[in-house]
């Protein structure tokens, strides 16, 4: 008697999910930062470290300066990409700013660096809880 075949063994690939909440002040956005720095590093995806963490930034810093209350930072890492949603109370849109060329300003680049460096970036349409909407972003490591 032979025995049974089996069939070969796949590599299943697990969605990691984080979430953190964060307090309306200015530590936020160095929290948010090194909390994805961490979750990036914890499961080896050091070649994303950089460009998440300044998209992170960003993004909790306009949460920071243009809403009043706090935020919630979702991190989302599987094998193809890795998604960071930031949510906040306030229900108005964010707006990238395009300021003329040669302009000198100290903020209000935030979302074009976030388009730039991001591979793809949005607004969530469905709220969470009481946040009123979500601003996101994927990077998808390089091979």
């Amino acid at each position: 008697m032979q025995p049974a075949r089996t069939a070969p063994h796949r590599l299943v690939q697990l969605e990691h999910a984080y979430s953190l909440f964060v307090p309306g002040d200015a530590t936020a956005p160095r929290v948010c930062r090194d909390f994805v720095r961490a979750v990036l590093f914890t499961h080896g995806r050091e070649t994303l470290v950089m460009p998440a963490a300044l998209c992170t930034s960003e993004l909790v810093t306009n949460v920071h300066l243009h809403t009043k209350g706090a935020a919630i930072l979702r991190v989302r890492l599987n094998s193809t990409r890795l998604h960071v949603s930031v949510f906040d109370e306030s229900p108005d849109p964010p707006v990238v700013a395009r300021p003329a060329a040669g302009a000198v300003a100290c903020w209000g680049r935030g979302l074009a660096l976030v388009e730039e460096v991001a591979d793809r970036w949005g607004v969530a349409d469905a709220r969470t809880g009481r946040y009123a909407k979500g601003v996101w972003f994927e990077l998808r490591p390089t091979v």
